[in-house]
């Protein structure tokens, strides 16, 4: 992964969220990313990535916490429905990540994880998803109102989905804005609130620091967000089990239902 420019994780250098994903479809094993030989994976759970999840590095990062070494399946795909919004919470790591919005028609290349139980538990865990106040919830997406296409044709039946239980954060109209890179994104965040200069200083630099060094200071920014009215819904919420409607918190049920879903592990990450 060195040769290709894949190996460095956003949970080391947050400013380079979302981490460089490879250019094609590949297997992640240790620190090699080989040629795969299919592009489906039937005994396997199918997860899109729209942030971190991704990036070679940041996987291999994430499976290291529990030292799990097996591969991983990386399938570049073609979807339409959902682009990459901004997740309303400051992360503990020291960035502002990735969450899926509806955006009928829109067509992005995304990749498909395909995870086995033990691989899933750990992406769980570090989503916060078995935590009932953690930050995502996994949702599924029917193929009927999101197409996942993989480079031989093949049409999966549907996938899932990290979703930000906060909704995402809105452009100013009250649509989605979609996620620019770390760097632009606080920056443009910080020029825009005195309040979170406050909290977090002026430059994207000192944004990651105080970020990384102060859970309750990444929680006020979360709680900031909502109080000067920069959220709004995803419209990816619908997905979720159990979600109430007209509201972007969702059940403290955990969506259930695909083949390879195992037990939940307790987060590492936050």
């Amino acid at each position: 992964m060195e040769a290709l420019g894949l190996a460095e994780a956003p949970l080391d250098h947050p400013l380079l969220y979302p981490g460089a994903w490879p250019a094609e479809s590949g297997l992640l094993d240790g620190d090699r990313l080989l040629p795969l030989d299919r592009l489906v994976h039937e005994d396997r759970t199918p997860v899109l990535a729209v942030g971190s999840n991704a990036c070679p590095g940041q996987l291999r990062r994430k499976m290291a916490e529990f030292g799990i070494v097996s591969p991983i399946p990386m399938v570049r795909t073609r979807v339409t429905g959902i682009d990459i919004g901004v997740s309303a919470h400051v992360s503990r790591l020291g960035y502002v990540s990735a969450s899926p919005f509806e955006s009928p028609g829109t067509v992005r290349e995304l990749f498909v994880t395909w995870l086995d139980a033990e691989q899933l538990a750990v992406i769980d865990a570090s989503e916060g998803v078995p935590l009932p106040e953690g930050n995502y919830r996994r949702a599924w997406l029917p193929s009927a109102d999101v197409r996942i296409e993989s480079a031989d044709g093949a049409v999966l039946p549907g996938a899932f989905v990290y979703v930000n239980r906060r909704g995402v954060l809105h452009d100013g109209t009250g649509a989605p804005r979609s996620h620019p890179g770390q760097r632009e994104l606080i920056t443009e965040l910080l020029l825009a609130s005195a309040r979170l200069r406050e909290l977090f200083g002026i430059t994207p630099e000192e944004f990651c620091a105080r970020a990384r060094a102060d859970r309750r200071l990444c929680e006020r920014g979360t709680r900031l967000f909502a109080e000067e009215k920069l959220v709004t819904e995803s419209g990816v919420e619908r997905f979720v089990a159990g979600l109430s409607s007209g509201s972007a918190e969702v059940s403290r049920g955990q969506q259930t239902g695909s083949p390879g879903i195992g037990s939940s592990l307790s987060p590492p990450l936050m």
